[in-house]
């Protein structure tokens, strides 16, 4: 998998290009966004680590760039960033980042993000794993993860199972007793009142705004 890195800092740039292709990973570094745009003319990555402080223009604007641009539109990119604040992440995330890796990280954490991020959009020359995102929670079948707004979250086995019937049927109404039928086992004999406490217990971990699961007064529930 080849890996472009942008990090204006020297030190940094040459430990992660070290690491990487002790790993692996065929790497390149650049200093700046410039330099990106010219490596990228003559062949695109398979993924991008890109730092936000850069000279010139920074990391969000490339981002918001590339994510515009059919050609790089669907690259997977890992924002680096000395900046930890949760605004930070929510704009690189809304912007379209894969992920969010905040300075000072540990080399391990950042190779297992890659392959993570590898796995899930298939930059690793795999099939990429089926998965569901509405606004900012995604939810991945075969690594069981959830994440919301990049950072990942426990959800219980029921849990986990009723997101994904709900954005499995994304913009459509799911009745208490469909849910019953997919989430329980056949045959488990569930009260409707079991779903709402899942739903409630659902809401507080992942719709902290109120605005992803709706409810549809005599049937059942929404999402999108």
């Amino acid at each position: 998998m080849n890996i472009y890195l942008v990090e204006d800092d020297e030190s940094i740039r040459t430990m992660v290009l070290y690491a990487l292709s002790g790993n692996g990973f065929e790497a390149s570094g650049f200093e700046s966004g410039r330099e990106l745009n010219v490596a990228m003319r003559a062949r695109l990555p398979d993924m991008i680590l890109l730092d936000i402080m850069l000279p010139g223009e920074n990391g969000l604007s490339i981002l918001k760039r590339l994510r515009a641009s059919d050609r790089t539109a669907s690259i997977p990119i890992i924002m680096l960033t000395a900046k930890a604040s949760e605004m930070d992440k929510v704009t690189g995330l809304d912007l379209g980042a894969d992920d969010y890796v905040a300075k000072p990280f540990g080399i391990l954490e950042l190779l297992s993000r890659i392959r993570a991020v590898a796995r899930r959009t298939g930059a690793n020359g795999e099939d990429t794993e089926e998965h569901y995102t509405y606004k900012d929670v995604s939810i991945f079948g075969d690594s069981h993860i959830v994440t919301l707004r990049g950072e990942e979250i426990h959800l219980t086995r029921k849990e986990f199972k009723l997101l994904w019937f709900l954005l499995e049927n994304q913009g459509r109404v799911v009745t208490r007793e469909s849910i019953m039928e997919h989430v329980w086992d056949t045959g488990y004999d569930v009260e409707t009142r079991t779903v709402d406490i899942h739903i409630n217990t659902l809401r507080r971990k992942i719709d902290d705004d109120g605005t992803k699961i709706q409810t549809i007064r005599g049937v059942g529930y929404k999402i999108g």
